[in-house]
């Protein structure tokens, strides 16, 4: 069997420091220091320790190059089998092809390998957002001013008198859309969404407006917002809980169509789902319809291949994906949120992602605003909370 290294690996040095009861009676600082050595694969997608003679054999391995294992030392043939189970070094023989397979489907998009890596390594599975706020003691900014001192200005001091003073435009209907945009956290689950106003949101937000065709099989879209190259590779997914017409489900939306392709239903009940996938913020978790961010990788990088702004720019075309969706919303009298802080791994299950080729990036929600404020928001105008 011959073998070879996956192409992507980063070895980090981590130190732990615990506290040693034996060490201070003997007169110490009571600090025990302890040394891990732990490969990060991005198609593994989870730490694997390492001792010293898998680090040796991973150094001298070729990412590019498959050797026959007979012409290992004997060290290195001792190292092999855990890290073949592992799947940090790939085997030929087909009791290996899954393993494989999955880190040549790494390869095939074209990843950056840093931005694999932190890709890879920051997908929740189960984080609770909400408990860990309780735990650390920062659900309010009282407590987050108490904890961490105070914040840095909220802009920068000017160090002398030189600022120019620029013209203020009249206000006008944009300006007051632009100070209702208030991040919602307190919807009106009692109030169906009407479909028109769903599907208004949708075309303005996500749908097509133009198509260039510069071969049969290289087509560019002209949507609302900008987007790296005019690859335009978020895609759209919706967890829909209360939009009249419209059964309760997840669906994918399809920009050109502008319409709805239902999904099969997620192996748990879909406000459960809902909750995890915004990692337990209940004050998110009952919006009308969540628009679901997911980038599809392989089309961004067929023209930025292993380009170290590809992630960056997928990234700025979400935000720039939420914005737009704040604006559609609140111009159609609705109110939107958006978070990060969200469970990609139940979600891809959900909506069958592989996360190498097209993953989840953030979650968005929009419908009715409560009438009460239950869940604090910022809203320092007070243009949508009268005080």
């Amino acid at each position: 069997m011959r073998v070879r290294r996956c192409r992507v690996l980063y070895i980090e040095p981590r130190e732990e420091v615990e506290f040693d009861l034996a060490d201070v009676l003997r007169g110490g600082d009571g600090l025990a220091s302890r040394m891990r050595w732990l490969a990060l694969a991005p198609h593994l997608g989870r730490e694997v320790e390492l001792d010293a003679r898998e680090r040796e054999l991973l150094g001298r391995l070729s990412a590019e190059r498959w050797v026959d294992r007979a012409t290992l030392d004997e060290d290195a043939r001792r190292a092999l089998p855990r890290l073949l189970r592992e799947g940090l070094v790939l085997g030929s023989g087909k009791r290996h092809a899954a393993m494989r397979e999955r880190e040549e489907a790494l390869r095939e998009v074209h990843w950056d390998p840093l931005a694999a890596t932190m890709h890879a390594f920051t997908r929740w599975e189960d984080a609770d957002a909400v408990r860990s706020m309780e735990d650390t003691g920062t659900v309010t900014i009282e407590e987050v001013r108490e904890l961490f001192g105070a914040p840095p200005p909220e802009v920068p001091l000017p160090e002398d008198d030189t600022l120019l003073q620029l013209p203020r435009a009249p206000r006008g209907d944009f300006d007051a859309l632009l100070g209702r945009r208030v991040t919602c956290r307190n919807f009106d689950a009692g109030r169906p969404l009407p479909r028109a106003l769903f599907a208004q949101v949708l075309e303005r937000v996500f749908a097509a407006h133009g198509k260039m065709e510069v071969t049969g099989d290289t087509v560019f879209l002209k949507k609302n917002c900008p987007s790296g190259g005019g690859l335009h590779p978020v895609e759209a997914y919706l967890l829909v809980q209360n939009v009249e017409g419209l059964a309760p489900g997840l669906y994918h939306y399809h920009p050109v169509r502008h319409a709805l392709r239902p999904l099969p239903p997620p192996g748990l009940p879909l406000a459960g789902l809902a909750l995890e996938a915004v990692a337990r913020q209940y004050w998110f978790a009952n919006a009308h319809a969540m628009a679901i961010l997911a980038p599809r990788y392989d089309r961004h990088f067929w023209k930025y291949r292993r380009h170290p702004k590809g992630l960056r720019v997928v990234t700025l075309e979400a935000g720039h994906l939420s914005q737009l969706l704040y604006l559609a919303a609140t111009d159609a009298g609705l109110a939107a949120c958006i978070t990060a802080a969200i469970n990609e791994q139940p979600l891809e299950r959900a909506l069958g992602l592989d996360p190498l080729r097209e993953g989840v990036l953030a979650v968005c929600g929009f419908g009715w605003r409560a009438a009460t404020m239950e869940t604090m928001e910022l809203d320092p105008a007070a243009a949508v909370w009268q005080p």
